[in-house]
Order: structure tokens, then sequence, then C-alpha cells
């Protein structure tokens, strides 16, 4: 009996849960003329015609570009921001000024919203000159993942006993040999999640998207809001429904694929005694 009640409450929650993406999928198969008769969950007749219209490519509107926009500015943003992080995120785990200061420094920084950020970061790619390119926006989307990043290696590293700092170094071992050879290695699971997270917020990125591109490095999030209206006469809910099932599939793969290695790495450290 018990049994069965957690698999009802569970069954419930996830239909809660994801409700808003069981409506999206469900009206991406529906024509448009059953779209405006039967808006309920049941299709009456099965149609890939949304997605015939959003996966080919016109003068204004090309899925392709957009999917490889994102694609290339969330590697940049995500290997970048561990690139960036796993220095830092040794010394401030092996120094008490760190922990202290400098980590709380980084972390209240994404408390803030990002809108704050928006006129100055506008005003400086204007004069260097990476307005529209994917450079430009991958190295903002980098700063966005930093925090995250940093909090996640910094407590992978600060679980490493000091043993195997003194070892390596007592072989010789210079700080940047320690860093790849003996730290790298044993966080790799934290560094994967880091990639994996990191990727994700990055792919989902709207505003920066919004406000740093215009026509070459438009990212998923913002080229799918064109296809609400393309011909004009009202938003057309069938292609725009096909085309956010199209741009989310990617991250929501991603975080399928790697949810064992992503919930293994989180719980590493709350479960050692």
């Amino acid at each position: 009996m018990m049994r069965t009640l957690r698999w009802i409450v569970y069954i419930v929650a996830v239909l809660a849960l994801n409700f808003p993406v069981i409506v999206t999928l469900v009206t991406s198969f529906k024509s448009a003329g059953e779209i405006s008769v039967n808006p309920g969950l049941w299709v009456a007749a099965p149609t890939l015609e949304n997605y015939r219209g959003v996966l080919t490519v016109s003068s204004r509107l090309d899925i392709y570009g957009y999917l490889g926009n994102s694609l290339a500015v969330s590697l940049i943003g995500s290997l970048l921001a561990i690139v960036l992080t796993f220095p830092a995120a040794y010394a401030i785990a092996r120094g008490k000024f760190g922990r202290r200061v400098l980590l709380p420094a980084v972390v209240n920084l994404r408390a803030v919203p990002l809108i704050i950020f928006a006129i100055p970061i506008y005003m400086m790619f204007q004069v260097l000159g990476l307005l529209d390119t994917r450079l430009g926006l991958g190295l903002i989307l980098t700063i966005v993942n930093l925090p995250l990043a940093l909090i996640i290696l910094v407590n992978a590293i600060a679980e490493l006993p000091m043993e195997l700092d003194e070892a390596a170094r007592i072989d010789g071992a210079n700080t940047l040999q320690l860093l790849i050879r003996i730290v790298q290695p044993v966080i790799r699971p934290a560094l994967a999640t880091c990639a994996i997270f990191g990727f994700i917020t990055a792919w989902n990125e709207f505003l920066f998207g919004l406000m740093l591109t215009a026509n070459h490095a438009v990212p998923m999030t913002v080229g799918a809001s064109f296809f609400f209206s393309a011909s004009g006469g009202g938003v057309r809910w069938g292609p725009a429904s096909a085309v956010m099932i199209v741009g989310a599939l990617p991250p929501m793969v991603l975080g399928l694929a790697m949810y064992r290695q992503i919930s293994g790495s989180l719980m590493a450290g709350a479960v050692k005694g």
C-alpha cells in the first residue's frame, strides 16, 4: 500500500512540475486548426509540420545557426570558467584569507541582478568590437558561471588531505604540476559537474544574448522568439512550441545523461564524515 502511494505521489509531482513542458510538447504536434479548437493534452491528428517549418532554413530564420551559436558560446562559457576558477579555487581552499574574503566576495556578485551590468557591459563591448560576436557573448557567460564553478571546486579541493600537497612538494613538484598531476585527477567529477552546470546555464541565458547580439551571434534562446510570429498575424503557437522543444533538447539530454555524475559529485562532500 505504501509503495503504491509513493508511486502515486511521485507521478503527480512529476506531472505537476513538468506540466508546462508537456503542454509545449503536445502543442508542437498539433496543426494550427487543431490548436484553435482543441487546447487540451490530447492530439487528434498528430503532425510534424511544425517541426518541418522550424527546421527549414529561410532568409530570415536559421535555426541551425542559432544552435551553432549557442553551442559555441556555451562551450566557451563553461570551459573558460573552469580554467579560471580551478587555480583560484586551489588558492582559496588552501588559504584562510581566500575562504573568508575572496570567496564570499565573488559568490555575492552572483546575487546581484544581471541587468545592473547591462549598460556598462554593452558600452565596453561596443568599444572593444565584441558586440554580436560569439567570443564576446562567451566571455560574458564565463563571468555568469564563475561563482557556481568556484563554490563547487573550492569545496572539492578543501576535502583533499594536505598530505597530498606535502608529498608532491617533497617530490619536487611546483604548483602547476601539483594542480595538473595531483589535484585535477582527484577532483575530476567536480570539474565535470562544473562543465555540465556551466553549459546548461550558458545555453539558457537570454538577457545578454538579447542585448549583445543582433545577427551573427544570436543564440537559440533569442532566435527561438523570432519563430513566434515569423509570418505576422500574431503568435504561431505550433512553430513556437516546436522551436522551444528543439532548443530545450541539448541541455535536457545533457542533464539526463549526466545525472548520476552530477548527483554523485554534489553528494560526495556532504556524506564525508
